[in-house]
């Protein structure tokens, strides 16, 4: 009886889920397959319209990782990705420091700097644009009363400060979510802990250090790893800021692998590039998977 029981509850569960797997298998799994698929053939405008596309092999990824166009966008991607990594821990990190401390007005702030967060990806990445923009921009404007330039630069039109200024405004993003999840970490912390360590003597900089960092690694790789995956596979900023300019210093894989579908109408080659990007977020995957699974043990 209590077999048949279990088997019946395991039913109920299987009825419940499998609205969801199958849309999830059709919207997602589906187009996952024949990008893969796709990535393995010579499918371009050409072939589309009545030619007969060929299996290739990896043709397309030899030819890609020979391109140099590519090669740049990858790099792109690495240094975009690193570059708001390393920038919105660190300022992340210190907010979380900061308010994890109990003062007035701290709900407020915090509650201020959780809009960027909230904001829309391409919204955010219009306001940017306005301003970053080298005319009318309101970070001319600011720098140049600061005395810090002389005169406006040209941040979306160069090659050199483009991705800088792309960085800054992911960053307005990504500094909340850093903030939220390490706080969330620090509250875990029980305030015994650090009670003691000061009547030992310890001075704040070694209770950070040995209480502080030891107790928070698993946020800390939990959020590096999260906002790894979340920048890599950036699209929708790159496409509305620069569409990649000037001369694809700020393409990224999402942005690149849309040109050569959309635009260049090489699907084959736009396929490929959107698997090397789902490669790289798989390995990154799976490591956190490992990672969170090893906290469970």
């Amino acid at each position: 009886m209590k077999m048949s029981m279990a088997a019946k509850k395991r039913r109920e569960g299987y009825t419940f889920i499998l609205p969801g797997f199958i849309y999830m298998l059709v919207v997602l799994g589906y187009p996952l397959v024949y990008n893969f698929v796709l990535s393995f053939r010579n499918v371009n405008v050409k072939t589309f319209k009545g030619g007969t596309d060929v299996f290739v092999g990896l043709s397309n990824y030899i030819e890609l990782f020979h391109n140099e166009t590519f090669l740049m966008v990858f790099k792109n991607t690495f240094v975009f990705t690193i570059g708001c990594l390393v920038v919105q821990f660190t300022i992340g990190f210190i907010f979380a420091l900061f308010f994890s401390k109990k003062f007035t007005l701290a709900g407020p702030i915090r509650g201020m700097i959780l809009v960027g967060y909230m904001m829309p990806m391409s919204v955010t990445a219009l306001l940017g644009k306005n301003m970053f923009d080298v005319s009318s921009g309101v970070i001319n404007d600011l720098f140049m009363k600061l005395g810090l330039i002389s005169a406006p630069v040209e941040w979306l039109l160069s090659g050199s400060t483009a991705m800088i200024a792309i960085i800054a405004v992911n960053c307005w993003v990504g500094i909340p979510f850093n903030m939220l999840l390490l706080t969330s970490g620090l509250t875990g912390i029980s305030t015994e802990i650090y009670e003691s360590a000061e009547v030992d003597g310890a001075n704040p900089f070694q209770r950070f250090l040995y209480i502080t960092l030891p107790l928070m690694k698993p946020a800390i790789l939990s959020v590096l790893m999260l906002g790894f995956i979340y920048t890599f596979k950036a699209f929708d900023l790159m496409f509305v800021m620069t569409s990649g300019g000037p001369l694809n210093s700020t393409d990224v894989l999402g942005t690149y692998a849309y040109t050569l579908s959309f635009k260049q109408y090489e699907f084959s080659l736009g396929s490929t590039a959107a698997i090397i990007l789902f490669a790289c977020l798989f390995i990154v995957g799976l490591f956190y998977l490992r990672l969170i699974s090893k906290e469970d043990d």
